[in-house]
C-alpha cells in the first residue's frame, strides 16, 4: 500500500495545483477542496511508482549530501567526532 507522502505527490504530478485531504493512506478517503477537479483513483494509482520513486531519489540525494559534506570536513583534518 502506497504512503501518504506518495499519494501526495502522485496528486500533485497529475495536478499541481489540487487542493485537497486525506484520511491515512486510503484513496478512498481523499476530499476535493476549494473546487478541485476530483483525479480518479486509477489516475492516481497509475502514478504512484513515479512519485514514490521521486521521493525515494530525493532521500538518497540528502543522504548523498551529507555524505559528501562529511568527506569534505574529513579531507579538511575534521575528525568524527569534531564533524
Amino acid at each position: 500500500m502506497a504512503t501518504t507522502n506518495a499519494i501526495f505527490r502522485a496528486v500533485k504530478i497529475i495536478n499541481s495545483d489540487a487542493k485537497f485531504s486525506i484520511s491515512g493512506n486510503d484513496l478512498d478517503s481523499i476530499t476535493w477542496e476549494d473546487g478541485a477537479s476530483a483525479i480518479s483513483k486509477s489516475d492516481i494509482e497509475a502514478k504512484l511508482t513515479q512519485a514514490q520513486n521521486e521521493l525515494d531519489a530525493e532521500a538518497q540525494a540528502k543522504i548523498d549530501n551529507k555524505t559528501s559534506a562529511q568527506n569534505k570536513l574529513k579531507a579538511l583534518g575534521l575528525t568524527d567526532a569534531e564533524i
